[in-house]
This record gives structure tokens, C-alpha cells and sequence, in this order.
């Protein structure tokens, strides 16, 4: 399922035509590039190019003339796929390279999760995770040879005759859970972020692991809380750098909260009260309303029908009667 309220995730590529076909296609790429409705997608190193100024922000899509003299710069050129109906490719390139248009801001996307509109989000975010593989394997892992794209930006195959290794783009999987003991649920805070801010438990699934047991030694090793069963619930793509975070629910067997690796700076049990009062008193903030982890506390949070978030848990949370 999207998520919750079939709204769709931050990130996921819903409307987004790859076209994955034409990645095969000899002559295509030929007539494409230099079509009028073709588009470019700028990637700075690790940062987007999006519009500013009094509309609501939207990504830069440059057209051939205003790509042209970037296209010498390009660390890679990558074809993305269909958006708006424009065939878009990400223009991967250094972080002081000049773009012809004005208000124009590079930026991480995090502060934009709320205000892009989806698959502006789905589109950006998915150029960014396949420019940071170009540049980090400019080189050939198995001889150290340099590598050159094929599949229009899908494949990086080594240059030395006789090597023949080939890279594909990759995703490292994440799971992402709540735990949740009675009428209560485990949120945890990690040192870098707001002040208040409280988010579920999450981290990568080690080579070797399935999910169940990551989410389990996850949520052990970040609270001391031992997890006795689970259910997978949805996904969402999450491109810094390149990850795809498996949502569960699970319950727990204890309730004894210790931080035992660091990653977590401060865990606790929250009630339904305890995250509706914390909200209205401004002492709590949940992640963005367009996250995996807004839906996963919000599903549990208004299943008991006593409470309702709506889509602005910053703001408000009320008796849904």
C-alpha cells in the first residue's frame, strides 16, 4: 500500500515512467538528447537545484540550450525517465558549475520534504541516488580501472580487456519500526536532530541478515528493548545515499529502555495521550507527515479511535470525538 490515507510517500516514484526500455535502444539516446522536450535534471555533487521566488518551489529542468555548455562538465548523464512530459536525464556535476537560470537555490532535500510537490520529490531524489553512484565508482572495484557508463547511465562496466566487471546502481536496505508494549509505543531521538523531535527505530540490515532479524537486533542493540513478534507493513525510498527503508510494527517483551550502541541519544514509551499532550504543548515533534515513520505512529496512534493527527503533527493533534 502508498502509506496511510493512500497518500504517497516522500520519494517514491509513483507517475514516474522510467522508461526502462529505451535504456537498450542504440539510436535513441541520439535523437532524444536533442529533442525539444527533453529535459536535464543538474545535480551539484551532492546537492539539487530547485526554483525559488514566489510560486511554490519546483526542481530547475534545463532545457538543450541552457545545458549545452554543461554538458562538457558532466560527470555522468543519466537517463531518469518521463516527468511532466519531458524525458528528463540527471546531469551529474561539480559543486561550482555555473546554471543559467535565476532563482535557483542547491539544497538538500530534508527541508523540502514538506513544500515539493510528490513527484518533484520522487524525481529529484532519484537523480541524486544515481549521480552519487557515478561518482563513487568512477573505478573499477575489482582492478581499479576506470569505469565507462553503458544503458544510458544504468550500467558502469570496467575499461580494462579482460576485467569484464560491470556495476549496477544499488539500494541498501533499512528497516524502520514501531515497537509498541500495551497502549504504549517506543520512539527514540537521535543527538543531531530538533531538540524535540522523536522518530522511530531504524537501521540497516547487516550482509548475512533477513529482515526479521535486523528489526530485532536493531531494536535491541539501540534500546535494550527485546522484540517478540512482527509484521511488515510498507516501504520507502530514501535516497541519502541510496537506501530503502522496510517498515514493520513489532511488539516488545520489555519495557526496561537502556541506549546501548550511542546512536540514540534519549528513548521512550509514549502513550496516545502522552503524544497528543506533547504535541499541543509544543515538547514533542514527529518527523514530516510524508514519512514511512509519520505513517507508521500515525496508523497505531488513531487505531483505538480515541485520537486523530491529521497531517500537521507539529501543530495539532485532537479527540477525533
Amino acid at each position: 500500500m502508498p502509506g496511510h490515507d493512500d497518500i504517497p510517500f516522500v520519494f517514491a516514484g509513483a507517475g514516474l515512467d522510467r522508461l526502462a526500455p529505451r535504456r537498450d535502444d542504440p539510436d535513441w539516446p541520439r535523437q532524444t538528447l536533442a529533442a525539444a522536450r527533453t529535459r536535464f535534471v543538474p545535480v551539484l555533487e551532492e546537492e539539487n537545484a530547485i526554483i525559488t521566488g514566489s510560486d511554490a518551489p519546483a526542481p530547475l529542468l534545463l532545457d538543450g540550450i541552457q545545458a549545452r555548455p554543461l554538458l562538457a562538465q558532466a560527470r555522468c548523464t543519466v537517463l531518469l525517465g518521463s516527468y511532466a512530459g519531458h524525458t528528463c536525464f540527471a546531469l551529474g556535476l561539480p559543486r561550482d558549475a555555473s546554471l543559467s537560470a535565476g532563482n535557483v537555490a542547491l539544497t538538500n532535500l530534508r527541508p523540502q520534504l514538506a513544500v515539493l510537490e510528490y513527484s518533484a520529490l520522487a524525481l529529484l531524489g532519484y537523480a541524486r541516488a544515481m549521480v552519487h553512484w557515478h561518482c563513487h565508482n568512477r573505478f573499477c572495484g575489482k582492478c581499479g580501472a576506470p569505469t565507462r557508463s553503458h544503458r544510458l547511465g544504468h550500467e558502469l562496466r570496467c575499461t580494462r580487456a579482460g576485467c569484464g566487471n560491470v556495476i549496477y546502481p544499488r539500494v541498501n536496505p533499512a528497516i524502520i519500526v514501531l515497537v509498541t508494549h500495551g497502549d504504549r509505543c517506543l520512539l527514540g531521538h537521535q543527538s543531531g536532530w530538533l531538540e524535540k523531535r522523536y522518530s522511530t527505530i531504524a537501521g540497516f540490515v547487516e550482509p548475512g541478515e533477513d529482515l526479521e532479524a535486523s528489526v530485532r537486533r536493531e531494536v535491541l542493540e539501540e534500546t535494550n528493548i527485546r522484540v517478540t513478534s512482527m509484521r511488515y507493513d510498507s516501504s520507502q525510498p530514501w535516497p541519502y545515499p541510496a537506501s530503502l527503508m522496510l517498515g514493520f510494527r513489532a511488539a516488545a517483551d520489555n519495557t526496561d529502555i537502556h541506549c546501548n550502541d550511542g546512536e540514540l541519544a534519549d528513548a521512550r514509551w509514549f502513550s496516545r495521550a502522552d503524544i497528543a499532550r506533547g504535541i499541543q504543548d509544543g515538547d514533542l515533534v514527529l518527523p514530516t507527515y510524508r514519512s514511512i515513520s509519520y505513517r507508521l505512529v500515525q496508523a497505531w496512534f488513531e487505531e483505538s479511535g480515541e485520537y486523530s493527527l491529521g497531517h500537521y503533527p507539529q501543530t495539532k493533534a485532537f479527540p477525533s470525538r
